[in-house]
């Protein structure tokens, strides 16, 4: 999901329904195909996080959006800390955010909606207008940004939004929740440091001879959670056709 993730949902919220071969070859149906479903659960969404190893997605239906009528994108001068509070602060307002971004001491805000409203947001947050906007925010989400650029080691760091900033060289999304990492710290310190402040550290990218390279990318998971995943698992593919070891080398 990009930066309107935090605003609109991930992708996982506007699948349907799927229809997925399973490992033992049986076509199996999931969902619909409009927003009204029976409950139960929800196997469209898990499909949606398991990267391939869960089985083969044949047809996917989604939800869409219309786009919306006006955009404008603003910039404000702050130091990480006020950033990550600016974001908290105006996330509990009523005010049409549809992205964030914070890097290198700069704070960038996307609004979306009705044009009177995004004039009105605009007139009550002052900041600069950002020109071209569409084309950082593309950057930021194929991560073409020079940010993501420079081939080192890259984490994704999962952090309740108000916790406190992480040392070290970092863009922030997601309202303070996603924040990437360019580090060479061991896997074992960053995760301890993350867990300690209620987060999650994935090895996004690794460089190639380097130490990262040979350290698991996903955070460790507990005991009980792995054994829900070795059951999905057996379930689905009991003899670990699609993509083995994709997460973790115990599924």
């Amino acid at each position: 999901s990009g930066p309107r993730r935090a605003y609109a949902g991930a992708a996982r919220d506007y699948v349907l329904g799927v229809r997925m071969m399973d490992g033992k070859g049986g076509v199996l149906n999931f969902g619909g195909q409009v927003m009204k479903n029976v409950a139960g659960y929800d196997v469209s969404r898990l499909l949606a996080g398991s990267l391939g190893t869960l089985g083969l997605l044949l047809d996917v239906s989604l939800k869409v959006l219309p786009l919306p009528a006006e955009e404008l994108t603003l910039r404000f001068e702050r130091n990480e800390s006020d950033a990550i509070a600016a974001m908290n602060h105006w996330a509990m307002l009523p005010l049409s955010l549809s992205a964030t971004c914070y890097h290198d001491g700069v704070l960038t805000v996307r609004l979306s909606g009705a044009p009177a409203a995004v004039r009105s947001v605009r007139q009550k947050l002052g900041g600069d207008i950002v020109e071209h906007a569409q084309d950082f925010w593309r950057g930021v989400r194929e991560q073409q940004h020079a940010f993501f650029q420079d081939g080192a080691s890259l984490w994704r760091l999962a952090l309740p939004s108000t916790a406190p900033a992480v040392p070290g060289r970092q863009m922030i999304e997601w309202g303070g929740a996603v924040r990437w990492l360019v580090s060479d710290v061991s896997a074992a310190s960053l995760r301890e440091r993350v867990a300690a402040l209620g987060g999650k550290a994935t090895l996004f990218r690794s460089v190639e001879a380097s130490p990262e390279a040979n350290w698991e990318p996903f955070h460790p998971l507990s005991p009980a959670v792995l054994q829900v995943h070795q059951r999905l698992k057996r379930s689905f593919d009991p003899h670990s056709i699609f993509n083995p070891g994709r997460m973790y080398p115990e599924l």
